[in-house]
């Protein structure tokens, strides 16, 4: 029988420290094999992403994003995960996609961040309110034990109220920004996680010495940063082979060359592999999470055998 994994099926989450321990364990393992597609309208895409790893299998998510959705109160991106063994090709297991989506996009961004912030980063900016922003709200504190306050800004300021609410607790001050600029600028880490096209991050208000994290940008005509702030940066994605070629974030300023591939410095394989990231406190780092298949395959992979020992 094919086992279903769920949030309920996992009586006890998954620490954030163990999924990033493995996730950077599995990344000594060799380059995955990773194929995307989209179909359909720009509101309304339906994205596959497969993966093949050796040892630890193949992974296909299928997912549709509708953005009009938010406006009918459902999810906007809705879909499934298949596991596939390493040795038989056999299904294992099938697994809710949000439920992998959820753990891989935050514990892709914070991996990201435990290479390249300052370990002694105080203060997060979370830029959006969405799902992914709860998600990162529980996985930052988690791995940056000295964060003490935690920005939140959103267009929609009653969602950001609510965020902040619903996850103030002792120790960690989450607040809500009236301006963005001021924000960035007394931000030790930057996260966004937004459905922007246009840029909304702007390289001028971020400091030296920041870490920046982009998440929302997925298709060839997102981005999320100016051209100033990728200038400034130390850049570094999570993999070359699913973020150069298929994300604006990096693809519209290759072609116009605001950069070239040489100034993206290394992703996964070459931090774990030693290639230098944060060379001084005065750095601004910049982190393209492009959360490719390889990374829903490595989670997926890491919930199944949690759910098999609980």
């Amino acid at each position: 029988m094919v086992a279903h994994i769920s949030a309920k099926a996992l009586k006890t989450p998954v620490e954030w420290s163990l999924l990033l321990d493995r996730i950077d364990a599995y990344h000594r393992l060799g380059r995955a094999e990773i194929r995307d597609t989209f179909l359909g309208p720009p509101d309304q895409t339906l994205l596959s992403r497969a993966a093949w790893i050796e040892g630890l299998g193949f992974g296909v998510k299928s997912v549709t994003v509708f953005r009009g959705n938010t406006a009918r109160n459902l999810p906007t991106v809705q879909g499934i995960m298949a596991l596939f063994d390493a040795e038989t090709g056999a299904q294992i297991a099938t697994l809710d996609s949000e439920l992998v989506t959820e753990k891989k996009t935050a514990a892709d961004s914070v991996l990201g961040a435990k290479y390249l912030a300052r370990p002694d980063s105080e203060t997060l900016l979370i830029i959006g309110a969405g799902t992914v922003a709860a998600s990162l709200l529980s996985a930052y504190p988690a791995i940056f034990p000295g964060l003490r306050h935690v920005i939140i800004w959103n267009r929609t300021r009653q969602r950001a109220e609510g965020l902040a609410a619903r996850h103030s607790r002792d120790g960690l001050k989450v607040t809500v920004a009236e301006r963005l600029p001021s924000a960035v600028a007394q931000a030790d880490i930057v996260s966004s996680a937004t459905m922007s096209y246009e840029p909304i991050l702007l390289g001028d208000w971020v400091r030296p010495g920041t870490h920046v994290d982009l998440i929302g940008a997925f298709k060839a005509d997102m981005r999320e940063a100016d051209d100033v702030l990728l200038r400034k940066g130390r850049l570094f994605v999570d993999c070359r082979e699913t973020t150069i070629g298929h994300i604006g974030e990096l693809m519209i300023p290759l072609a116009a060359g605001v950069i070239s591939e040489t100034d993206i410095l290394g992703d996964f394989y070459d931090l774990a592999a030693g290639v230098p990231g944060r060379t001084a406190e005065d750095d601004i780092t910049v982190f393209k999470n492009g959360g490719g298949a390889h990374l829903d395959l490595m989670v997926a992979r890491v919930l199944f055998e949690a759910a098999l020992e609980q």
